[in-house]
């Protein structure tokens, strides 16, 4: 089985974390990249590393490749006055938010080790948030046309999108991954078009907004951690 270490980083800076997460990115690209002069014997014995890095950020705006500026509701003055960052950045994807109660992860994978299937590869991400929802009580799933993770709409709510995930591949190893509302203040939502998704019939939300009350975000890695490795076999290297 493909081994990953688990790298659980706390509070970053966005730019400190994407720095972070670009060395690993290197690391595991030239790995791969020796490992193709080796013999099947001396592959045996030189691991392959991967990555799933958790994280939270100070309050930051990310806009992928993809995506418009004009989905960004604030001028420069007012993202000092409020203290969020801007980035724009590589992954697809359109604008998102990420701060405190939040959980961020960048899987740093190989998909040489895993499958070279990219919207497999999203799916899958999309299923460790599901199946994480389920542990909390919350019935969740895909919307069609979107990625991320949505609730169903309610006779009183509308769908509501509980996880963004936007990712990018180098020579089949992936970076950036998802951010997933768990104790998220929801009002950052207010000052973009999410994901430039600009629909009546759909917002967002957090798992905290869902069942009332504040949500231990260690509780939720657990989970997280466990559905990851079910889902993509592999092993948490030790």
């Amino acid at each position: 089985m493909p081994k990953v270490t688990f790298i659980d980083i706390g509070e970053m800076s966005y730019q400190k974390a994407w720095d972070y997460q670009t060395e690993l990115h290197n690391e595991v690209k030239e790995a791969k990249l020796a490992r193709r002069h080796l013999s099947e014997e001396e592959k045996s014995q030189l691991e392959q590393k991967n990555y799933l890095v958790f994280c939270e950020h100070p309050p930051v705006y990310t806009l992928g490749k993809s995506g418009s500026l004009d989905h960004l509701l604030l001028d420069e003055k007012a993202l000092l006055e409020k203290d969020i960052e801007f980035f724009k950045i590589n992954r697809g994807g359109d604008i998102t938010f990420h701060g405190r109660g939040q959980i961020v992860g960048y899987p740093i994978f190989n998909l040489d080790e895993f499958f070279t299937d990219v919207h497999k590869y999203v799916r899958f991400l999309e299923e460790a948030i599901i199946r994480t929802l389920a542990d909390f009580g919350v019935e969740a799933g895909r919307e069609e046309g979107f990625t991320g993770v949505w609730l169903p709409a309610t006779t009183t709510l509308p769908k509501r999108k509980i996880c963004a995930i936007g990712v990018h591949l180098s020579r089949w190893v992936t970076m950036h991954g998802f951010a997933f509302n768990v104790n998220t203040d929801l009002k950052y939502f207010n000052y973009i078009v999410p994901c430039g998704i600009n629909d009546d019939d759909k917002t967002v939300t957090s798992l905290s907004a869902e069942i009332g009350k504040t949500v231990d975000l260690n509780e939720v890695k657990i989970c997280l951690k466990r559905h990851f490795s079910d889902l993509f076999e592999f092993e948490y290297s030790k």
